[in-house]
């Protein structure tokens, strides 16, 4: 039984639980049981606390350690509170109660995403605080609501406010995804989400007739257009093995809507695609390719966008960078091996790359499946711990990057 070792468990990993029992879940996540929780781990901490509400109801809390430097930018260590709904049919265990089998794996919703590393921040920097040590760089961290429903009532609108300029962000961390194997994922960029409503507009009349020039005829050919495209896409990431998924467009019809009954021909239909562009693809091109596809299908076949996403940004990997070169210095030093990929969905960070900080996606959890939005999500508390050493061997390196020109 998961009771019984609870003498022994680790503390962190105690403390993991019980955030991982806050039902922070969607549609209706109770954020203010995750703002006391994260309150009262400030006061044990000592660290500063401030609450930024963004949006009614959609609140960002920031926990503070301060630097010995405050001219210089800090650290920004980002994670988010909210989790995906759950199917509880589905699951081996009850998702919130964060129960841990005999081989110790802890199964939650939030377990890989993101929980985890919100808890691994929080006890690396209570370990290093207790050891007495101070860094040049003032480290912050922001818990954020909203971010699996898009981040706009979050990170979105958090990154617009005075509050956010008031934390000088000069690099931040933010979440990546599990590794099967001996490897570290990194990612540096992401691909830019793109929802497209595409409207065939065309003759209506009865069902039993050849009408000519049809909603329906015009949506099967804009449609057929796309997912050509999205075949080709799919080969020349099969075909390479040196392809990731994020180097590549992803595109999938989503929703088919449309018609009134059986013997009626409608007089419109549309098709909703989720568009996921690679960061190195001309956006204003690729609107053209979209254009193109509607016209190439008839007379009144539209496009709108429920969203779209046009400021890729890539942050820096290379060794000359003085941010890379602290975080994957540690790295060697601690004999990780890293895979550097393009994020293939969306996170927080693309809205701090926008905004001029560099971010990278990580999540350090290594020989574990991903299994974030799965059922049975769940993590191993060694792999969870092991996150907590390397964080705790990560923050001293990046708080202390020398003065840098962008500090001024």
């Amino acid at each position: 039984m998961a009771s019984k070792g609870h003498e022994s468990e680790h503390p962190s990993v105690t403390l993991f639980r019980r955030y991982l029992r806050l039902r922070t879940v969607h549609p209706d996540p109770d954020y203010g049981a995750a703002m006391a929780f994260l309150e009262e781990r400030a006061h044990q901490l000592g660290l500063g606390f401030q609450n930024v509400e963004v949006a009614p109801g959609f609140v960002v809390t920031v926990l503070t350690w301060p630097g010995t430097n405050p001219k210089l930018s800090s650290l920004l260590l980002n994670s988010h509170v909210d989790v995906v709904p759950v199917f509880k049919e589905h699951w081996s265990h009850d998702p919130f109660e964060a129960f841990k089998d005999a081989e110790g794996y802890i199964y939650a919703r939030g377990a890989q995403d993101m929980k985890c590393v919100s808890i691994q921040y929080l006890e690396a920097v209570r370990r290093l605080k207790a050891e007495g040590h101070r860094y040049p760089r003032t480290i912050h961290m922001t818990f954020m609501p909203d971010e699996e429903v898009g981040g706009h009532k979050g990170m979105e609108l958090f990154v617009q406010r005075p509050e956010f300029r008031a934390l000088r962000a000069g690099f931040a961390l933010d979440e990546g995804l599990a590794n099967p194997t001996d490897a570290f994922t990194v990612f540096y960029s992401e691909r830019s989400p793109w929802w497209v409503r595409i409207t065939s507009t065309g003759n209506p009349g009865h069902g039993s007739l050849f009408i000519e020039d049809t909603a329906a005829e015009k949506l099967h050919k804009a449609v057929s257009l796309i997912l050509a495209f999205r075949e080709k896409e799919r080969q020349r990431l099969q075909s390479n093995p040196h392809l990731k998924l994020g180097a590549v467009t992803s595109v999938n019809l989503t929703k088919l809507e449309g018609g009134v009954a059986y013997n009626v021909v409608p007089a419109a239909m549309s098709a909703s695609f989720d568009f996921r562009v690679a960061p190195d693809v001309d956006m204003k091109a690729f609107e053209e390719q979209l254009r193109g596809w509607c016209q190439a299908a008839g007379e009144g076949v539209t496009f709108e966008f429920a969203q779209k996403w046009t400021e890729p940004r890539v942050t820096s990997t290379d060794d000359s960078d003085p941010w890379w070169a602290a975080f994957s210095g540690v790295c060697k030093d601690m004999n990780l091996t890293l895979d550097l990929e393009i994020f293939s969905a969306a996170t927080d960070s693309r809205f701090l790359r926008a905004a001029g900080i560099p971010a990278l996606g990580f999540s350090p959890m290594n020989h574990t499946p991903v299994l974030l939005h799965d059922h049975d999500e769940r993590l191993h508390e060694a792999v969870f711990l092991r996150g907590i050493d390397i964080y705790t061997r990560l923050l001293p390196a990046l708080a202390s990057v020398p003065a840098l020109p962008s500090d001024n």
